[in-house]
């Protein structure tokens, strides 16, 4: 079982790596769709709403179809589906059809994310160790990889259509020779007698899965603030020159890859409680130095903390998803999932409208309060079995 297993979990990077990559190449194409297409800036804001909503909807269909058919059948149908769908967005030369392929492309990518976290948790089950903050950082890895391929086919001259065909292309290989290493689905528990206490808790299960959703939802909202608007922050409020606000973001983004490969230890020695209270603890330190310090070097560092702090955050409310019922853990997967991207897109948009109101740097401080709640509301990731014992060992 040792060899499978660790090529499942190959795979899996693989998948991860292949889902960071094809929304990295749209990401990199944007500047040139946007030409192309003949939209503005605030039109654009329109349309990643599409994206977003694609997203959503492919979450909560790859969910349940993961759970139907297992993460091994479905995994690697979403990679050839979000592959393909890549291709779409450069083709667009009319703002709907743009929309449209937006929309078709954040379902597809919507179904891989969701899928190949469910296989995910099926890996660290097996493992029985924290492996998913690892799977999240090779994620960021596959947008360091779409930023150099980008980089290097406007270098040559390639057209948007030309190089999400190429990636497309590649994308579809890569997750159809991949598809043999996944773990098959793991057989379906036998039903229990319908006895009042496990009736009780299967009816407690959803309740704690919304509550994992709503942590993902401010967790989130508070990277998607950082992405769109770490570098605005040191350019317009401190006065940095561009070359030195572009390091808002990177530092922020480096930590966060860091933390996440770093972050399945932590885990297994404290607990995912520990890795989102005094995570979520340490982001709310970074994002208030942020918010209030007066002098670059010292912002630069509150970013480099709030990355540090929130990067094994969301692996954790993952993770706590899919563990809570086995049978369901691609729909549990997509709730959390489905919620916390919501709040990724809202991020940017709340604290643009409250910059209507105070100025940019303190309207950090809603981050800011979103991971103190998240600090003291981390006792959630406990199951019900690990209450009574941790209650005796204090008792």
């Amino acid at each position: 079982m040792e060899r499978p297993l660790r090529a499942a979990r190959a795979a899996t990077f693989i998948y991860f790596v292949l889902n960071g990559t094809l929304l990295g190449m749209w990401v990199v194409q944007i500047p040139a769709i946007e030409e192309q297409v003949g939209i503005s800036h605030a039109a654009l804001g329109g349309f990643l709403v599409l994206l977003g909503a694609g997203a959503f909807l492919g979450m909560q269909v790859g969910g349940r179809l993961s759970d139907r058919l297992g993460p091994r059948t479905v995994v690697p149908l979403a990679g050839v589906l979000c592959s393909v769908t890549l291709i779409l967005p450069g083709l667009a030369q009319q703002p709907w059809v743009l929309g449209a392929a937006l929309l078709i492309f954040g379902f597809g990518n919507g179904t891989l994310d969701v899928s190949m976290n469910a296989h995910a948790v099926q890996v660290e089950k097996a493992y029985e160790r924290p492996v998913m903050s690892a799977f999240h950082a090779t994620f960021s890895i596959g947008g360091v990889l779409a930023a150099l391929v980008g980089a290097a086919a406007l270098g040559i001259g390639w057209g948007p259509a030309a190089t999400l065909a190429a990636v497309a292309v590649t994308g579809v290989v890569v997750a159809l020779a991949s598809a043999r290493l996944l773990l098959p689905s793991a057989p379906a528990e036998p039903a229990a007698d319908a006895a009042d206490g496990l009736q009780t808790e299967k009816r407690a299960v959803p309740a704690r899965i919304w509550l994992l959703a709503v942590l993902a939802l401010l967790i989130m909202l508070c990277e998607g603030a950082a992405n769109d608007w770490s570098v605005l922050h040191l350019k317009t409020v401190l006065g940095a020159p561009e070359s030195t606000a572009a390091f808002a973001f990177g530092t922020f983004a480096a930590t966060m890859t860091i933390g996440r490969f770093l972050a399945d230890r932590v885990s297994a020695r404290f607990g995912p409680v520990a890795v989102l209270r005094y995570g979520s603890a340490l982001a709310a330190v970074g994002i208030t130095l942020v918010a209030l310090s007066p002098w670059i070097w010292a912002a630069l560092i509150g970013w480099a903390l709030f990355g540090l702090g929130l990067s094994g955050c969301v692996p954790q409310l993952f993770s706590a998803a899919g563990h809570a019922d086995p049978a369901a853990a691609g729909t549990n997967v997509s709730r959390v999932a489905g919620l916390g991207y919501i709040g990724m897109l809202a991020g940017p948009a709340v604290i643009g409208w409250m910059t209507h109101v105070m100025p940019l740097n303190h309207t950090f401080l809603l981050p800011a309060l979103f991971c103190a709640i998240a600090a003291v509301a981390a006792g959630v990731l406990r199951t019900p079995a690990q209450r009574p014992r941790e209650v005796e060992l204090t008792s």
